[in-house]
């Protein structure tokens, strides 16, 4: 199967697909329907791809694109999964789902909830993540190229976080990535309460 990649370069999980017979073609440009490179593609996989898959793709490919999220969906759709869980103590965990037009919305095809430790920060939080759910691909490639997993609708409720929406907490991340992450659990009820006072004044 000729398999497309969209996203920064994962050693791992391209040298895993080639075990699987798999031709790879990888990019994080923003794709064109006129692109060489998505000829003979049979299915495309996005992991921490940083534009839009427009709906000519999706429409070229239906069903056939798959997003690895680093949440536990719907919790935490769009930027900065991992932080924004400790931050509104939300669950924490990996999804991979079919892609869909919204945003980190698609079907669900399989999850994982992932331990996080007193001693963790930002930074050893994200990388288990990281490493979750490349081995939950891994373990459930075989079975999504051959269609065998069914996709269940995401259940209500969630949250979806924007790229800007970090800049009223970043005052928090007093060592950067390198925060305790004890220091950032529920801090953003604290924030929005003082964003709420500041507008009532």
């Amino acid at each position: 199967m000729k398999v497309l990649y969209l996203g920064p370069e994962c050693s791992r999980l391209l040298a895993y697909l080639h075990t699987c017979g798999d031709t790879v073609v990888r990019t994080e440009e923003k794709l064109h329907p006129s692109d060489t490179l998505l000829q003979g593609v049979e299915f495309a996989v996005s992991y921490g791809y940083r534009h839009i898959v427009k709906p000519w793709l999706l429409a070229r490919l239906p069903g056939r694109i798959i997003n690895l999220h680093i949440s536990y969906l719907p919790w935490n759709r769009g930027a900065d999964p991992n932080l924004w869980s400790f931050l509104e103590n939300t669950p924490k965990g990996v999804t991979i789902h079919l892609m869909d037009e919204g945003l980190d919305t698609g079907p669900i095809l399989v999850q994982r909830k992932v331990a996080m430790f007193p001693e963790d920060t930002l930074r050893t939080s994200y990388e288990r993540l990281s490493r979750e759910i490349e081995n939950l691909f891994m373990e459930c490639w075989p079975d999504i190229r051959a269609g065998r997993l069914v996709p269940r609708p995401q259940p209500p409720g969630g949250s979806l976080h924007r790229l800007k929406d970090r800049k009223a907490v970043e005052h928090l991340l007093i060592d950067g990535w390198d925060t305790p992450i004890r220091h950032l659990e529920g801090k953003a009820l604290t924030v929005h309460r003082s964003q709420e006072c500041l507008h009532r004044q």
